[in-house]
């Protein structure tokens, strides 16, 4: 029940969660961990969004910078450049559409061209970023992205006289110079070793040689302190000269600490606290680690509604891969219904991630889809609402298997039919009762038949319209697959070299769905041409109240009877 009342508001969009939604993945880039350089072309990767819109993606989540272990910032000029024609373009369409970046100027002008989510992979840390969404009315995906993108804590600035900064340069340098002369005397051997063991010498970068411990002599440990998350640092701390990067590695840019943390990650670097050392249990406690992850979420979405952003435009996702260790992430994913708990729709987005290839055994990033559905199951059993996927086809197959005898979930559902050759209102009725042996569906109500003027293409007989209601358990998509059957069945000309709004035997439009918004070439929700058709709205009277309000609630544009086309002329009967 708590998951079922959750809504999403994205701009002109509302999401309900009566079902998982799923985002599908759309990099633009040439060097994401996956798929990178498969969609950097503009053309294909717009082909691609509208593939996967069709094969079943509720949102579409476009990026232009590849933030993958070891990643190279890009330019947000650059990364608009990658980006906003296929935003454009998707948005035209009726695609929810969400931009995936950390740099406010390429969410703006997403946004500006049609994009309805912001997902901010650095959890709205950057001020400039919670100040542009609270101007607007989008969607907001807070994620986090390890303690080094955390909020640094603010804290009054104290100016130490000279004396005592002084003193504390002192120190720091006397210190050093002890650690120095600690490391230049030899090792003392200890009690009851054997003597005359050969030294060994080990070659180092850049040809140093140092001569290992005799067999069984510890190494001296590092004199070094843990590493301290940003937001805990309140102690002043004495800058270290500036260190060249190595010609191996190429810089990133000026406090990118999401860089620096990836590159951290690429080297495989622990991003909290150890968990090589012996232990009794397979895994962390998770107590520490989830007081960070969702200490960080729960703050930055109190920081977003404090800036004025309404809470049912945010979504949180504790943000698998960016910072953690697989064991932490196995420990964030079994506590999903922990976060769920919080009241934000949550997201999964694990899709062939480092900890899936380590669970499942799998090496390349792209065999990982079948791993990836599983463990997003587990996060749908537990509470999760929105899944980001590569594979949308392969997900939506799996996820419409496992709903359909997991959820029985009966929807309102309303379907145009219409005729205008051979017996027109045998054929309507025909598609009734074909309609009403759809699988896990049935026809709860029908209008009467009426006649109409022909509509677009004028130059043809009159049609017979109508509209049914039908309640259905299936997915919009599949709905949609069955109603094209039948019109094969009874005939329909659905071939290229068809008129189009030519006559026809029969036409079966979804016009509308209970919590159903959809874009794309294969299907739009609501019908797109609602609001223009009298053959559909007169007959929809017959089955609501006032639907011209009804629709225009849903956000169709609705014209006055005048002003449509297909007018209604008579009536030829009941269904």
């Amino acid at each position: 029940m708590a998951n079922d009342s959750k809504t999403w508001r994205c701009g002109k969009y509302e999401l309900s969660f009566d079902r998982p939604r799923i985002m599908g993945v759309l990099n633009v880039t040439p060097d994401s961990f996956s798929d990178g350089g498969e969609h950097f072309d503009q053309d294909a990767a717009i082909e691609y969004g509208l593939a996967m819109l069709d094969a079943g993606a509720d949102i579409i989540d476009v990026g232009g910078e590849s933030t993958r272990p070891g990643f190279t910032p890009v330019n947000p000029d650059e990364e608009a450049r990658r980006v906003l024609p296929v935003v454009r373009a998707l948005a035209k369409e009726g695609a929810i559409v969400s931009i995936d970046t950390r740099h406010v100027a390429v969410a703006k002008a997403a946004v500006r061209c049609g994009a309805s989510i912001v997902n901010d992979v650095t959890g709205f840390t950057d001020p400039k970023m919670v100040e542009f969404v609270k101007t607007s009315t989008c969607g907001v995906i807070v994620m986090h992205a390890g303690e080094v993108a955390a909020p640094a804590r603010t804290h009054a600035t104290v100016q130490l006289d000279t004396s005592a900064a002084a003193f504390v340069a002192e120190k720091a340098r006397e210190a050093a110079a002890e650690a120095a002369r600690e490391a230049e005397k030899p090792a003392r051997r200890r009690r009851g070793k054997l003597l005359g063991e050969p030294k060994v010498e080990a070659k180092l970068p850049g040809g140093v040689v140092q001569p290992s411990l005799p067999f069984g002599e510890s190494e001296p440990a590092p004199e070094s302190e843990p590493e301290t998350p940003a937001a805990e640092q309140t102690a002043p701390v004495v800058a270290a000269p500036e260190t060249v990067p190595a010609a191996t590695e190429a810089a990133p840019e000026p406090n990118d600490h999401l860089a620096a943390m990836m590159r951290r990650s690429a080297r495989r670097e622990e991003a909290y606290v150890p968990t090589s050392q012996l232990r009794r249990f397979t895994l962390p406690d998770s107590a520490p680690i989830m007081r960070r992850v969702m200490g960080f979420l729960s703050d930055q979405a109190r920081t977003l509604i404090h800036a004025g952003v309404s809470r049912d435009r945010i979504c949180i996702d504790p943000g698998p891969g960016f910072g953690k260790t697989a064991n932490e992430d196995i420990v964030i994913q079994r506590e999903t219904a922990k976060m769920a708990s919080l009241g934000y729709p949550l997201m999964c987005a694990v899709s062939r991630k480092r900890f899936v290839g380590a669970v499942s055994g799998v090496t390349e990033a792209a065999a990982r889809d079948a791993a990836t559905f599983g463990v997003c199951l587990g996060a749908i059993q537990a509470g999760a609402n929105i899944v980001r996927v590569h594979d949308v086809a392969g997900f939506a197959q799996f996820l419409n298997g496992y709903w359909a005898v997991a959820k029985p979930q009966p929807r309102r559902a309303f379907v145009a039919v219409g005729s205008n050759l051979g017996h027109r209102c045998d054929n309507i009725r025909a598609a009734r009762d074909m309609i009403a042996e759809i699988p896990l569906t049935c026809v709860s109500n029908c209008s009467r038949i009426y006649e109409s003027e022909p509509a677009y293409e004028t130059r043809q007989d009159a049609f017979a319209n109508a509209v049914i209601e039908i309640k259905t358990e299936l997915a919009p998509l599949v709905l949609l697959d069955e109603l094209q059957k039948i019109e094969l069945e009874l005939g329909r000309d659905r071939s290229k070299k068809a008129k189009v709004n030519g006559p026809r035997t029969i036409d079966l439009d979804l016009l509308w769905m209970d919590g159903e918004t959809h874009g794309g070439k294969k299907l739009r929700l609501p019908h797109p041409l609602i609001g223009e058709r009298d053959f559909v709205l007169v007959p929809l009277e017959d089955l609501m109240h006032d639907p011209a309000r009804f629709f225009r609630y849903n956000g169709v544009e609705v014209k006055e009877p005048e002003d449509r086309v297909g007018h209604i002329v008579g009536e030829l009967g009941r269904m």
